[in-house]
């Protein structure tokens, strides 16, 4: 028996499935009651939905995580978004203390001694601020597209996140990069610059590379890690079963491939 929350979703996802980008997030401010966030990454799928929902000027509200370690030109892209749009985009960064002992223990770089290393990283940087973003909401949004990597092939456009309580929307999860990319085109959405050298997922600075041609659109994101499962917690509600604590990387490889401006399409 299907529980309310996920019937909810259910029905969400079906009514979605025929409308454009705009007629969804006005569905979704609609008929979701409470508190609705979308968590914006900043790379271009985010800033397609960042558009839809600026434009929208409806309710939801939308926030980042500040790792602490992004690329210069992703808080350049965060300006840039809301200078064009007019808002303020809420950052939710790490707690100091959990930061501090880390680094003191591990060292600046430390994640890159085991995936575990690098789970705890994610964890403290990425996964308990989320938490505090989504406390009290019913609805989160997020720019996951079915295309983006086999890990995420099965992404609807709407489903019950039910340890967080809330439905979790994907409003573009059968879109693919081609038609991100022309809906940023066709309305002068202002993105990320690494996207055209290479990127087409843009996380952490030392925790992503360029993509070689024929990779899939996750393959730069922690690239030393012997494991086909690219994800950083966010997006997931359990350790990965496929990686265990000393998995140590193959090599270190600290500047993107030669072709890196040629970015998979």
């Amino acid at each position: 028996m299907t529980s309310p929350l996920e019937n909810a979703a259910l029905d969400l996802a079906s009514a979605m499935a025929g409308l454009d980008l705009k007629g969804r997030i006005a569905l979704i401010e609609a008929t979701v009651p409470g508190r609705l966030v979308f968590t914006t990454s900043l790379g271009i799928e985010d800033q397609a939905l960042t558009h839809a929902v600026a434009m929208q000027k409806g309710r939801t509200e939308i926030v980042t995580l500040d790792t602490g370690r992004l690329y210069p030109e992703t808080y350049d892209t965060w300006s840039e978004t809301e200078s064009a749009y007019g808002i303020r985009i809420r950052a939710y960064a790490p707690e100091r203390e959990a930061e501090e002992r880390f680094v003191a223990e591990s060292g600046i770089n430390g994640f890159r001694h085991s995936v575990a290393a690098r789970q705890a990283c994610c964890g403290f940087r990425k996964v308990e601020p989320l938490g505090r973003a989504l406390d009290g909401a019913a609805g989160w949004l997020t720019g996951l597209r079915a295309g983006q990597s086999a890990n995420r092939a099965d992404t609807p456009l709407a489903e019950a996140d039910a340890a967080r309580g809330l439905i979790k929307i994907n409003p573009l999860a059968d879109w693919s990069r081609a038609d991100v990319e022309r809906f940023v085109s066709d309305n002068y959405v202002p993105y990320n610059v690494l996207h055209d050298r290479g990127f087409p997922s843009i996380g952490c600075a030392p925790c992503t590379r360029a993509i070689r041609i024929g990779e899939d659109e996750r393959a730069g994101r922690w690239w030393w890690e012997q494991t086909s499962k690219k994800e950083c917690g966010l997006h997931v509600h359990a350790a990965e079963e496929s990686v265990a604590p000393g998995q140590e990387a193959a090599a270190f490889e600290t500047t993107p491939p030669s072709n890196a401006l040629e970015m998979a399409r």
